[in-house]
């Protein structure tokens, strides 16, 4: 760490101090801690500090969103929003200093009144309203289309409880609940004024022109506005979350028996909606408060959009927007997976029952609106929800998915006259068992647009997943690939990195990320691999330090860092991962005086509360590294590590660090991650699978300077074919049998040897994703790591090629293709003035 004098006078891409922003920041700190949160410095806290010099940034960010907010309403562009039921957002507190280029300046203030800028940023919660890559994407997406000057909105949920705290007792996760808004959270602001009412339960009526739906429920959907800036163009847009409040009127009933607790408490169970996260483990639930949920936002959001869309109406014709004849002209929704779906019925729902218009104009606009991202290939997490439950929570909806299917169905008879067996598997309504409504479906038909997010992952929609679809209207069917934002994921992340890489080729790539390539021209340097060396060395120590203070830990900050974090789900394949540290422990043991590249495997992530082996998983990584760990044999050659909690916070501190990136999903069940994107942008080197982005970044940086092993989409649809039998290559193998007959035999729990037989019985007997099939493959794979990693002028070298090639994988370049594509809009680059410029009238 350097002094605090070089830091504050190092010049780096984040800007150098302004004395009178400084001299500003300073008054506005102090003016919040004395007059926001009535402290002063005597009796002061560190979070009041944290929340003084948060309110502090955002005062620089209102007059940015309010201009931002006048120039879209005074230029009338069609305007992109962004349904989603998840934003893993993190911290914003740096984020938001580097956007809006004040991150030096906040520094200097805060070390002008004896306070560390560092401390402070560790204080912020985590706003946690996802769990993992979907909502991440998400966050990443709201970043890219500030920076490109997209009239956006970002719509979601603002629940109580976030994505939980991890907590491991005796090896084991346990959930803790993750309430970060108890301390408040500064950069809210509550809009009561724009409260919307959102309908519930009833019935259906005939009326003398169409159906009406009465006798409701209501809740109330109060909107939370967070600004989101973006880069150094002084634009800032929204994302509006929506929380759920009970109607003011009580119950009569309880108050004529006079029950007031009683009518209180039922008030509160209306607020339920909006109170915690749902944990994703890509099973679907089919929870009565899920659905809830979704068609409380989905309510929400439409009509907060035709409210927008009539009040933009130009001043010289105010009348133009009192039909929504033009509304695919001036809106497009983006639904972020199935979850928004219920947008579809809804807005027909909008149209035809309120507006009045014709099912066929209805039906036409909303097509136009519309757009679906599809984020799985699993066919377990796709939502199919009972029609049971529809009748009696949303039957109207239920009545206009009815005849959505009627007029479907009575299409494909058209085109496919007499195959009946299509018209079953392309129906909405799935009748085998209980009759559930496909999601998936629902949201192919009502869209314009479908989108897989890596191109392999596209390809198995079209021509697997949704094969009748694609057959049907191949024209809806587009790629988009994922990315991930610069901003956050190198220049606020890896600052060390970010400066080296701008004294090469400037600051362009941090909105152009294609221009990275220049560094190609650098990759066999010796200074410059110096130079990166360095920057990983020094990113791998910080990391060192982390461990040995939260998990009393040395590690040896000079072995290779092996990382593999994401969710825990059995088909990331964290079990790969762990038979290849086994084979290395057993190898170690065998002959401990030989020499082995020394290397630190670090796991982290997740497992939903209710998925046992997820969490049977975490318990086997934890008991492992207990036995590696204080193993004399094994000193520093061999170390494992359970990153507790991860989350994106962590995610931002471990990954500038890795060496090595595990991306070992079986083929064809990884949409596209994009975790391995941000480990690429990085400088590490990526082990993986031809599954997912991993395709495609092997494209980009060549299958020279990439890991790539075992089988492919087409093999593994073989191997299904014929039949996997595990015991084959269990028998093969002999390091293979010896881990998992330590697994099965209570090696690494010997007081209860039983501990872990269920996890060798899932690989043995029952797992779907193939893990012992590419053991072999694996193995040899990171041989050839070890090898390559020996020699440090080629690892760097490839690390550099690595850095270069990610250019392609920035969320800008995957934003302008769904703008041009899919939403029909151009970015526009815009940089609006300083809120301090004067504004030229003329």
């Amino acid at each position: 760490m350097s002094s605090d004098l070089e830091k504050r006078k190092q010049i780096s891409v984040r800007g150098i101090a302004d004395v009178e922003n400084v001299t500003t920041l300073k008054k506005y700190f102090n003016r919040h801690l004395h007059f926001t949160l009535v402290k002063d410095r005597n009796i002061a806290t560190p979070r009041d500090f944290f929340f003084a010099l948060a309110y502090a940034v955002r005062d620089n960010l209102v007059s940015r969103w309010i201009r931002t907010q006048q120039y879209y309403y005074e230029k009338d562009p069609k305007r992109i929003y962004y349904l989603s039921l998840e934003y893993y957002m993190g911290r914003a507190l740096q984020n938001t200093m580097i956007n809006i280029g004040i991150q030096s300046s906040c520094d200097e203030a805060m070390y002008q009144v004896g306070l560390d800028i560092e401390d402070l940023q560790e204080i912020e919660e985590d706003a946690g309203l996802g769990n993992g890559g979907l909502g991440r994407l998400a966050a990443c997406f709201l970043d890219s289309m500030a920076t490109l000057g997209l009239a956006a909105y970002g719509y979601g949920i603002r629940y109580e409880y976030g994505i939980f705290a991890q907590k491991i007792r005796d090896g084991e996760q346990t959930e803790e609940p993750d309430d970060w808004l108890r301390f408040g959270n500064p950069w809210e602001k509550a809009r009561p004024e724009y409260m919307i009412p959102v309908n519930f339960f009833g019935r259906v009526v005939d009326i003398s022109n169409g159906r009406k739906w009465i006798d409701t429920q209501v809740v109330y959907a109060m909107p939370y506005d967070t600004p989101i800036p973006g880069y150094k163009n002084n634009i800032v847009n929204t994302l509006r979350l929506w929380s759920a409040k009970s109607p003011v009127e009580f119950n009569l009933k309880f108050f004529n028996d006079g029950d007031y607790i009683q009518a209180v408490l039922d008030r509160n169970l209306a607020e339920n909606i909006s109170r915690v996260l749902y944990p994703n483990d890509n099973s679907f639930g089919g929870k009565e408060l899920r659905l809830k949920q979704e068609y409380f936002m989905c309510s929400a959001t439409l009509q907060d959009i035709i409210r927008r869309y009539r009040l933009s109406a130009p001043a010289n014709c105010p009348d133009a927007r009192k039909s929504l004849d033009m509304l695919p002209d001036k809106v497009g929704i983006q639904l972020n997976d199935t979850h928004p779906a219920l947008a579809i019925p809804e807005l027909m729902r909008i149209l035809v029952d309120i507006e009045g218009l014709p099912w066929e104009k209805a039906w036409k606009i909303t097509t136009k609106v519309c757009a679906y991202t599809n984020h799985t290939v699993l066919p377990e997490a796709l939502e199919r929800w009972p029609v049971s439950m529809f009748e009696y929570l949303l039957p109207r909806h239920l009545e206009i998915i009815y005849k959505i299917n009627y007029i479907h169905l009575q299409e494909i008879i058209m085109k496919y006259p007499g195959d009946l067996d299509r018209m079953r598997r392309m129906s909405l309504i799935e009748e085998d068992g209980e009759k559930r409504i496909n999601m998936a479906y629902l949201s192919i038909i009502g869209s314009h647009a479908v989108n897989g997010v890596a191109f392999i992952h596209s390809e198995i929609l079209k021509h697997d997943l949704f094969k009748d679809f694609y057959e049907l209207t191949p024209e809806k069917f587009q790629n988009k690939t994922n990315g991930i934002t610069p901003r956050r994921w190198l220049l606020l992340c890896n600052p060390a990195l970010s400066d080296l890489i701008a004294e090469k080729i400037g600051e362009e790539w941090i909105t152009h990320l294609d221009q990275l390539k220049q560094l190609k021209l650098f990759a066999s340097s010796a200074n410059f691999q110096r130079s990166i060396q360095n920057v990983k060395q020094e990113n791998k120590y910080k990391v060192a330090k982390l461990f040995e203070e939260q998990y009393n830990i040395k590690i040896n900050p000079a072995s290779l860092f092996d990382i593999q974090v994401k969710r825990i789900h059995e088909y990331k394949r964290q079990l790969l991962n762990v038979l290849h540290v086994i084979t290395l422990y057993n190898r170690i043991k065998a002959n401990s005086q030989k020499t082995f590249v020394p290397r630190t495997v670090i796991i982290g992530g997740k497992a939903a509360p209710g998925y046992y082996m997820a969490k049977k998983i975490i318990k086997l990584i934890n008991y492992i590294s207990m036995v590696i760990n204080n193993d004399p044999d094994i000193g520093d050659k061999l170390k494992l590590i359970f990153l507790e909690n991860y989350r994106v916070t962590l995610a931002e501190k471990i990954i500038p660090s890795a060496d090595l990136s595990e991306q070992i999903s079986t083929a064809g069940t990884e949409a596209s991650g994009t975790g391995n994107m941000k480990f690429m942008l990085n400088g590490a080197l990526t082990i993986g699978t031809l599954d997912g982005a991993n395709v495609e970044m092997a494209e980009e940086v060549g299958n020279k300077n990439i890991f790539i092993f075992g089988m492919t989409v087409s093999d593994v649809e073989e191997l299904k074919k014929n039949g996997y039998d595990a015991s084959k290559y269990y028998e093969a193998n002999p390091e293979l049998k010896l881990c998992i007959d330590q697994i099965q035999s209570g090696y690494f729990n010997k007081n209860k040897p039983e501990e872990f037989t269920d996890v060798a019985d899932v690989l043995m007997k029952w797992d779907r994703f193939f893990t012992l099939a590419d053991y072999d493959s694996y193995i040899k794979c990171q041989e050839k790591v070890n090898e390559t990693y020996l020699n440090q002028e080629k690892w760097t070298e490839m690390a550099i090629l690595n850095i270069a090639s990610s250019g392609k994988f920035s969320s800008d370049r995957t934003i302008i293709e769904y703008a041009r594509e899919i939403w029909g809009v151009e970015p526009t680059w815009e940089k609006l003035p300083h809120p301090n410029e004067t504004v030229n009238q003329n």
